[in-house]
């Protein structure tokens, strides 16, 4: 299986740059991988393939403010420090540029210069894959001083600024950790979401934390040699007895996102019990894994030859999927983050 199996021509007009005033005024395509159909709806009617009984699972998962931009107090030269993962209390693995300014014992400050600055850098340690871990003090809450330091990172492909870093936020998001919102939820409203519970659908919230790793490119030939990156979930005990459940009662579990799906999946046995509980996942999906709990995904379009791609390409079919997103190009759907939507039935 290559790499190359998963490109497919897309114009770049149509990678969504801003989002939609409502939420729920995206598109979406509905794809039934058992008779091969495509529709073409609004995401307002996604009610229409859901069913009593089912369960709705999303990440409810934060994007924090992560890009820090500071200075070395020494040479006052400016660097960037985006924050990927809490390793302990005020040490961070961090993805920093440049690089070469950054060796362990570099100090930086954000916010001012020097000990006076509200919020203080210094690199601990150069990891092998070039990340930095870097210990940070402050006075008061670091969430408070992060909330006015830093910015909320977007996909690199959006090249607009974000009026309101709240649409870059699920109406659900809770617990702050990620890098890159999970998208697929950002179409849900607290309305529609209403509206689901009112036709008897359960929801159930797990948490992965998004890392950088998300976007970043498949650079092998051979599918299977790519090396995926991890990610930090957490399945609470309540949520995974509701999934067990419903799963037992014959409704479906549908996840909203490919987060949602890969956390689900990492947390299931061969029996397909999900269990609860917490840590790193690195599971990588492509065509020929067999699905252990989830039944249908809710998800954006992604990006040509990306491990995202080839999830949905082992739920759907690769062929499928492909004539799918050649559709989609025709029928100028927006892609990516803040583009429209796919049901995959």
């Amino acid at each position: 299986m290559k790499t190359s199996d998963f490109f497919y021509e897309l114009p770049e007009e149509l990678i969504a740059q801003d989002p939609l005033t409502d939420r729920s005024a995206s598109r979406l395509m509905v794809l039934n991988k058992n008779n091969k159909n495509i529709e073409h709806r609004s995401f307002k009617d996604i009610c229409e393939y859901l069913s009593p009984g089912d369960c709705l699972v999303r990440n409810n998962t934060r994007v924090i403010p992560a890009r820090l931009l500071g200075v070395k107090p020494d040479t006052l030269a400016h660097v960037e420090v985006f924050l990927l993962k809490r390793r302990s209390g005020d040490v961070w693995e961090t993805l920093v540029k440049p690089g070469k300014k950054l060796r362990p014992g570099a100090r930086v400050s954000f916010g001012g210069e020097g000990e006076d600055a509200p919020l203080r850098g210094e690199i601990l340690e150069v990891l092998p894959d070039g990340n930095r871990l870097v210990k940070f003090t402050y006075e008061g809450i670091f969430e408070e001083v992060l909330d006015v330091l830093g910015q909320t990172p977007l996909p690199p492909y959006i090249h607009h600024e974000l009026a309101d870093r709240n649409r870059y936020q699920t109406v659900y998001a809770k617990y702050d950790g990620s890098a890159a919102a999970p998208t697929a939820g950002l179409h849900f409203t607290e309305e529609l979401f209403d509206k689901v519970k009112n036709m008897g659908v359960e929801i159930a919230d797990v948490t992965l934390h998004v890392g950088l790793g998300t976007f970043r490119p498949v650079k092998v030939t051979d599918v299977t040699a790519h090396h995926m990156h991890s990610e930090w979930y957490q399945i609470l005990p309540e949520e995974a007895d509701k999934i067990n459940r419903i799963k037992k009662e014959g409704g479906r579990i549908i996840c909203v996102g490919t987060t949602s799906c890969r956390t689900i999946e990492s947390a299931t046995d061969e029996n397909g019990i999900l269990h609860a509980g917490e840590g790193d996942t690195d599971i990588f999906i492509y065509p020929g894994y067999k699905f252990k709990i989830l039944d249908a995904l809710i998800t954006n379009f992604h990006l040509p030859e990306s491990t995202l791609l080839m999830l949905v390409s082992a739920l759907a079919g690769r062929d499928f999927i492909l004539d799918a997103y050649e559709e989609a190009v025709k029928e100028r759907y927006r892609f990516f983050s803040f583009g429209d939507a796919m049901l995959i039935l």
